[in-house]
């Protein structure tokens, strides 16, 4: 109301709380800024409000919309609401020491003890079903304080409940949870592989409530002592060996293992340890894709041998695992190694820093094998938007120039654009591709080069030709193509106007069907770029075609004139 009063552009208005949490109110407006501060203060020290507020309005013309600006603040500072949490999220998240062993808190475990962890070369679930290492932990004190308060601040913020509370609630929890491990631990409720059957074990544990909690120690133990991950996991694979052969007793083992290879994986370190430290961060992305579908890579290898050169083999360990993965075996881990990669395909880092066009080889090996595994692990859509994803990081001004760096010629330049435009996937980024190759194509270091050429000017017509049609086969957009092959023409043009290449054939003194086949050829660039030179070349033609006694040495000669038929079939003349 009080705006719509208002007649000017410009007024001020007097906003208002009379209490600290109580929203601000509007109190007055005006068109005098000093009756707006007087106001204001005046409220201020007569106790009339514990805050007061002056604000200069400004109506815009074309929008009739007004614009506010902060002239005075004076009094309380405005009191932050709390945020309003559901009933159903109030509370911390874990309450008993089982919530301990879900999926989700292990992964949360994993994260705040990460350094810890991979100092011991354990896993968090070894750690919930190894009294050894709960001890450890808790003597360490500061790491599992810190632990505690890496999990507590968040939450607080999350469920709306004082960090002290969460603080002391999950330091009483942790104490429970070690408790009652190292209990076990002394009660000899873990017992060892020395002298037993893992098998008879397993179904000995089969029907009982807490097999899942002494499996996992059983399992846990007999890692003990193992640090690298490539032994750990050879170890495992002996294990599963000697798992029983079906049944419950089976998935107790297995269920065992497999939790303990999910997070063992997870781990930045693992893969380059159980791979082998040689490999680049491709090369051991391939060898995972290969560890996880041994079958169908193998089978793509079969039918393009280049692949072998790029995809490592898998030995050892990590071939024992895949045999597993390829029979259906642990088809969580198969998921998450498959999530691990389109991760890493996600993220901004190099595949191979030092080698782009490496780097390249190595996405279009990865592109083959993972949509291969299509449907098996991962969804087509999803494979195609991770390298979407990772196209982004190849038309970037630093990636583009280490690609084209080695080129000593401006003619391999636009060659190495061409291949980059063939390997990215996305629309946005074949725009972005096609957009440094047509800067190329259409440069005057281009043009200079190719009219300046030591290779003979005709060859020089086939080059561009054969790059016109590599354009046409790298799924450009019909705007990027057609201003691309538009370049590629004008040097054409530029580099047969310096070398008189038409006048030179048409004056040539060979048979006329010889001269009309070539100046075809041309015209239907075969020989040369569409465009002005296409252009010249089809008139040429027209005009030996002209005269009546050509026509009749044609008609004359059937053998020379079918091919010939063909050509003007294709550049569109008349047979």
């Amino acid at each position: 109301v009080f705006r719509c009063i208002m007649a000017g552009p410009v007024h001020y208005e007097v906003f208002i709380r009379k209490t600290a949490p109580a929203p601000w109110a509007l109190l007055m407006a005006t068109e005098s800024r000093n009756h707006a501060i007087e106001t204001a203060e005046d409220i201020l020290n007569d106790n009339r409000a514990v805050a007061v507020r002056v604000t200069k309005e400004t109506l815009d013309a074309e929008t009739m919309e007004f614009s506010s600006l902060t002239v005075l603040t004076r009094g309380a500072p405005e009191v932050r609401q709390k945020r309003v949490i559901p009933d159903d999220e109030v509370g911390p998240r874990c309450t008993g020491i089982q919530d301990f062993y879900a999926p989700h808190a292990r992964d949360l475990i994993g994260r705040v003890l990460e350094d810890w962890l991979i100092r011991r070369g354990v896993t968090a679930f070894e750690l919930l079903h190894r009294p050894d290492l709960a001890e450890v932990l808790e003597a360490s004190g500061v790491e599992l304080q810190h632990a505690v308060q890496k999990v507590a601040v968040p939450e607080s913020q999350a469920v709306g409940q004082p960090v002290h509370e969460l603080i002391r609630h999950y330091q009483k929890l942790a104490d429970s949870v070690i408790e009652r491990l190292v209990a076990a631990g002394r009660a000899q409720r873990f017992p060892t592989l020395e002298g037993r059957s893992l098998a008879d074990l397993a179904h000995r544990l089969a029907g009982t409530s807490d097999r899942a909690f002494i499996m996992g120690g059983v399992v846990s133990g007999a890692l003990a002592g193992l640090k690298t991950p490539r032994t750990r996991l050879d170890r495992m694979m002996d294990l599963a060996e000697a798992a029983p052969m079906d049944g419950p007793p089976r998935a107790i083992v297995m269920v065992a293992i497999e939790q303990i290879l999910c997070e063992m994986m997870a781990q930045r370190t693992s893969l380059a340890d159980i791979l082998g430290p040689s490999l680049d961060q491709g090369a051991s992305l391939a060898a995972v894709v290969r560890m996880v579908a041994p079958a169908e890579i193998e089978a793509l290898i079969a039918r393009d041998h280049r692949l072998r050169l790029l995809v490592p083999t898998i030995e050892g360990p990590a071939r024992r695992l895949g045999e597993r993965l390829q029979g259906g075996e642990y088809p969580l881990l198969s998921a998450v190694l498959a999530r691990m990669v389109l991760r890493e395909l996600r993220s901004p880092r190099r595949l191979r820093p030092a080698d782009p066009e490496g780097e390249i080889d190595i996405l279009r090996a990865l592109a083959m094998t993972l949509t291969a595994t299509a449907g098996r692990l991962l969804t087509l859509e999803e494979v195609q938007d991770a390298f979407t994803e990772r196209s982004k990081s190849l038309i970037t001004a630093d990636f583009v120039a280490a690609f084209v760096k080695p080129c000593s010629t401006v003619m391999c330049e636009a060659e190495h654009l061409m291949r980059l435009c063939e390997n990215v996937t996305g629309a946005a980024n074949k725009r972005s591709a096609a957009r440094w190759l047509h800067a190329c194509l259409s440069s005057l270091r281009f043009e200079t080069e190719m009219r300046r050429s030591e290779l003979p000017p005709g060859q020089v017509l086939a080059t561009l030709a054969g790059l016109q049609r590599a354009a046409g086969n790298v799924e450009l957009s019909e705007s990027d193509e057609a201003q691309i092959c538009e370049a590629l023409g004008k040097v054409g043009s530029a580099v047969e106007a310096t070398a008189r290449l038409i006048d030179q054939m048409v004056r040539a003194p060979v048979p006329v069907p010889h001269k009309l086949q070539v100046l075809l050829r041309l015209a239907a660039g075969e020989t040369g770029p569409r465009g002005p030179v296409t252009e010249r070349a089809r008139a040429e033609a027209l005009k030996l075609l002209r005269p009546p006694k050509v026509r009749a040495e044609l008609g004359s000669t059937p053998a020379a004139l079918e091919p010939i038929r063909e050509l003007m079939r294709t550049v569109g003349l008349a047979a």
